[in-house]
């Protein structure tokens, strides 16, 4: 009966209303990209993305045990074959510990399966292959790991980022290729050459400023540690003060990393059809903002002391969400914009007196 409802024109409805709506609670970068992709693609990538972000919840859920985790995840995965589960998931999933709209969504996965079931078969397919990638290669993490995730070396981060990133990467490439007339056969082989390093790339740069977030709130440190050990510092010692030079030096890997990632993204996005508009506009604000990060990562080290983070500026977030899309029918004007922003804050003269 409860499936019955579920699937009702009006159920579809509510379902997808609370997918918009809690879109932006759990990253607002995404909304923004998001809603450049029309209709059924926008759709699918909207329940891609909060699929993720549920399994993503579960893995960095602080507290709960290995055994747990595990369990959920793989109950995760069975909600793709039964509405029946999908409908208890938030029942099932409860205690699961995060910030507050991560756990809301975790309590509403019904809704986004109601929503994901809605979708065309060929695109289910694609994100539940992905999707189930993806969580089989968290759950080998979390089990290698038991007492919170701590990267050992850099074969290793590498194998977590294709897990958690490089998989979104396949599945947005697979997205655009059903959807896009413009994406055929050849053009589909050249994306899957880089979608990897595209979704890679966006995570290594999101590793790098949450560094203390992610070892204070989500006892998880992505830095290798063998690099530490090299430079004179380790795990334990990663937002100390008194190591603080140690630990920058022993990022300098996944600095080197990120650029040549980001790097692979640009040519990523350049080789989106120009005609496939909406694609090449969803795919260039995350870069641009990527690129920004990166540059001011760099030069600082707030991302290594306790509280601390790193986030480019209002002013050029909103010259980059004012330059990035109308640049997108140009590579050669694409090219020159990425360049710009490598150097230094990208803000226009309309923006200079934008809050930081």
């Amino acid at each position: 009966m409860v499936q019955m409802v579920l699937e009702t024109p009006v159920s579809v409805k509510t379902a997808e209303k609370f997918c918009q709506e809690i879109l932006p609670e759990v990253s607002r970068t995404f909304a923004i990209s998001i809603r450049f992709l029309p209709g059924t693609l926008g759709r699918a990538v909207l329940v891609a993305y909060l699929i993720c972000r549920i399994a993503d919840t579960i893995e960095d859920d602080p507290l709960a045990s290995i055994t747990a985790k595990t369990a959920l995840l793989d109950h995760l995965l069975e909600c793709f074959d039964s509405p029946s589960l999908a409908n208890h998931y938030g029942h099932t999933a409860r205690g699961v510990q995060g910030e507050a709209a991560h756990v809301r969504l975790v309590e509403n996965t019904n809704l986004v399966f109601a929503m994901y079931r809605n979708l065309p078969i060929a695109s289910q397919q694609h994100v539940r292959r992905w999707v189930s990638e993806m969580v089989h290669g968290m759950k080998k993490f979390v089990t290698v790991h038991p007492q919170g995730i701590r990267i050992q070396t850099l074969a290793e981060y590498k194998e977590y980022c294709y897990y958690v990133a490089g998989t979104v990467g396949y599945l947005l490439t697979d997205l655009w290729q059903e959807h896009s007339l413009s994406i055929g056969a050849n053009e589909y082989q050249v994306l899957l050459k880089r979608c990897g390093e595209f979704g890679e790339a966006l995570q290594t740069v999101n590793i790098l400023k949450d560094i203390a977030w992610d070892a204070e709130h989500e006892n998880s440190i992505y830095v290798p540690q063998d690099a530490l050990i090299a430079q004179g510092s380790s795990h334990q010692l990663l937002l100390s003060p008194d190591h603080l030079a140690q630990n920058h030096a022993a990022i300098k890997e996944l600095i080197a990393l990120a650029w040549h990632d980001l790097d692979q993204a640009q040519e990523y996005l350049l080789s989106v059809p120009k005609a496939a508009v909406p694609i090449r506009l969803f795919c260039v604000l995350p870069l641009l903002f990527a690129y920004a990060t990166l540059r001011d990562l760099t030069q600082s080290t707030a991302m290594l002391q306790p509280g601390g983070s790193v986030k480019i500026s209002r002013a050029e977030v909103k010259s980059l969400m004012l330059m990035g899309p109308i640049s997108i029918l140009s590579n050669h004007t694409l090219r020159w914009l990425i360049a710009q922003v490598r150097q230094k804050p990208f803000i226009l003269p309309t923006q200079v007196n934008s809050a930081s």
